[in-house]
């Protein structure tokens, strides 16, 4: 009897693994279904992309040539990053020529930013860009970044957002300040350390004392299964998840949507967790939109996966197929979701700004067209 329970439970448990584990070849043979598949009306919604130059680079792309060819695009708003260790290479020395030239692109073809400061994360690989010497020693693993606990790198931190939004204040065409990436969650599987939400609140009032006119965006991970769910729960234990801070404090909720991601690769064969049919994000997401609803607070999709999410951390662009974690199809399929999902609560999204256009291009280069396509599709129909 004992046994025969135990073997339920287990089952039980296991279930919702097995509904959301994919067993396939990671490369997939590439089909022109973008193409035929409906593109959801965006109404008021304005459409995107996040730049990164170190990904433009790990691509092999030229930083300043990639953001001229995707800012020559329809699309509205572009969203780029302060990055600390870049700005600040050494203990007083800022040089922002690197942020300066990104921000005189996007003006330059007349397209609105949201600008992330940091100042301890921000979007792109590695997510962690605190300058060495700015920390006598590593975040220990398993740590809570308490005010108290780090003072000097808060004290560091407060003076750099400040530097950021003083400098950029001026220019028209930023929307928001993104304080933080994923600002209270574990630095992606790498680190368990993690900012708590005081540090993170002392950042925010930082940057509305500099600039108390525009508004201020938190981003946060939506989990797409009942595993990563589980997983984040355990991870943020404690104190609310990104999505949840974002959801009590800012201005501007920003959801990061990726439903198809792998988690074990063996030779061509790669375990992958799928969840764009489980129920699992769109009844997290319902819950944001309502609370952001009765908040008045607007609420962007400020990454939607639209490139591969594989083992690698750089993702794989084989010349003839694509990668099961984001063919072109799906760029088009995660953006009807997250408005379809929306025009279900009777929100309208601010923004919805799609995910890995440096790989758009590397892609183009290699002879395939399709992302890049894809992405106009939208920008064309929706």
């Amino acid at each position: 009897m004992r046994t025969a329970l135990l073997s339920g439970a287990l089952a039980v448990a296991a279930a919702p693994l097995l509904a959301e584990l994919r067993i396939r070849p990671a490369e997939q043979a590439l089909t022109d279904n973008w193409r035929r598949m409906p593109v959801a009306a965006r109404g008021l919604t304005t459409l995107g992309i996040s730049f990164r130059p170190l990904q433009a680079a790990a691509l092999e792309l030229d930083p300043r040539a990639a953001l001229d060819a995707l800012l020559a695009y329809e699309f509205d708003v572009v969203r780029l990053a302060a990055y600390w260790d870049d700005i600040e290479r050494r203990r007083g020395g800022f040089d922002f020529s690197g942020l300066d030239w990104q921000v005189d692109a996007a003006l330059r073809h007349d397209k609105q930013v949201v600008l992330c400061v940091g100042a301890v994360k921000a979007f792109g690989y590695p997510e962690y860009f605190v300058p060495a010497h700015h920390l006598d020693e590593p975040i220990r693993e398993h740590t809570l970044v308490e005010p108290r606990s780090h003072a000097a790198l808060l004290d560091a931190s407060l003076a750099f957002v400040t530097r950021i939004v003083e400098r950029y204040r001026t220019c028209p065409n930023i929307i928001a300040w993104q304080v933080e990436h994923e600002a209270v969650d574990p630095l992606g599987l790498e680190h368990s350390w993690r900012l708590s939400t005081a540090f993170v609140e002392e950042e925010m009032v930082a940057v509305r004392s500099a600039d108390p006119v525009r508004p201020l965006l938190l981003n946060g991970f939506l989990p797409s299964s009942m595993v990563v769910a589980l997983q984040q729960r355990w991870r943020t234990r404690g104190q609310d998840d990104s999505l949840g801070l974002a959801t009590r404090l800012a201005a501007i909720v920003g959801v990061d949507y990726y439903p198809r991601h792998a988690v074990l690769g063996v030779g061509p064969i790669t375990a992958y967790l799928d969840g764009h049919l489980s129920p699992v994000p769109k009844a997290r997401f319902t819950r944001v939109l309502r609370q952001s609803l009765a908040r008045q607070q607007r609420v962007f999709i400020t990454e939607g996966q639209a490139e591969p999410w594989e083992t690698a951390t750089t993702p794989p662009s084989p010349p003839l197929s694509g990668m099961s974690s984001c063919l072109p199809e799906h760029l088009i399929g995660n953006y009807n979701h997250c408005v379809r999902w929306s025009r279900a609560v009777g929100v309208t999204l601010g923004a919805y700004l799609f995910w890995g256009a440096e790989y758009w291009l590397r892609r183009q280069r290699s002879g395939d067209p399709r992302y890049l396509n894809a992405f106009a599709r939208v920008l064309d129909d929706a």
